[in-house]
């Protein structure tokens, strides 16, 4: 997202994202350490709506596509390497969920913006290998844990918000991917509607400081540190 200097009023992206990393360790906590406490698991929905549309801001106005998803892509790849290697798991985290959201993106605004046929093939091959992974995969392992987070539909919520022109159309389209996600999970999960109102509030700015580094990091940082604590409990 561009690093306007004017002042704006509303939430930057950097504090949304603070907020959004708070909302996700409180979430993991009630999973993991907590989990009489259901109001933070409801807090905990408030992440995945933030992160999408940041995700989505990302795409827009990084300087190089490719390196933005290498940068997500490698980090998918670690966490999940730690995961098997700690826990046996093959669930795939929302870092992967994401990195097909970039890939769908970057795909089918390809496709959009050049309209030839090699481009719409690739766009088609993309969005097939994102169905398979998420739809079909999880029943082809059914010995296994293997399911990627939130499934498909949370894997489009970014891609929604990205084709969205405007700030209202990107929440309404973030909108109707929530309510098809709840549909589709159901209990706590409609909680995470509560995160548009605040997503009304984002500026456009990105913030003063470049935190795209401790977004990163925190990640699979205090994932370690919530394991840790599970094992000494």
């Amino acid at each position: 997202m561009p690093a306007v200097t004017g002042q704006k009023p509303g939430l930057t992206g950097n504090q949304l994202k603070i907020l959004a990393m708070l909302a996700m360790t409180c979430d993991h906590v009630g999973l993991q350490l907590l989990p009489q406490f259901d109001v933070l698991r409801i807090i905990g929905r408030l992440s995945l709506p933030i992160y999408a549309y940041m995700i989505a801001e990302g795409c827009r106005y990084t300087h190089s596509r490719g390196k933005y998803l290498l940068r997500l892509a490698g980090l998918a790849l670690v966490c999940q390497v730690v995961y098997f290697g700690a826990m046996g798991s093959l669930y795939q985290c929302i870092l992967v969920t994401f990195t097909l959201s970039v890939c769908l993106i970057c795909a089918v605004d390809n496709a959009w913006k050049h309209r030839d046929a090699r481009a719409v093939f690739l766009a088609l091959g993309v969005s097939l290998g994102t169905c398979f992974v998420c739809l079909m995969l999880p029943m082809l392992l059914p010995q296994t844990d293997f399911d990627v987070d939130y499934g498909i539909w949370g894997v489009l919520l970014p891609v929604l918000v990205y084709f969205g022109k405007t700030k209202w159309r990107k929440l309404a389209l973030l909108t109707l991917g929530l309510v098809l996600l709840a549909a589709a999970y159901g209990g706590v999960q409609w909680w995470a509607l509560a995160a548009v109102p605040l997503l009304m509030l984002y500026s456009g700015r990105r913030g003063k400081c470049r935190m795209g580094t401790l977004f990163y990091l925190y990640y699979p940082l205090h994932l370690v540190v919530i394991y840790g604590l599970s094992l000494l409990f």
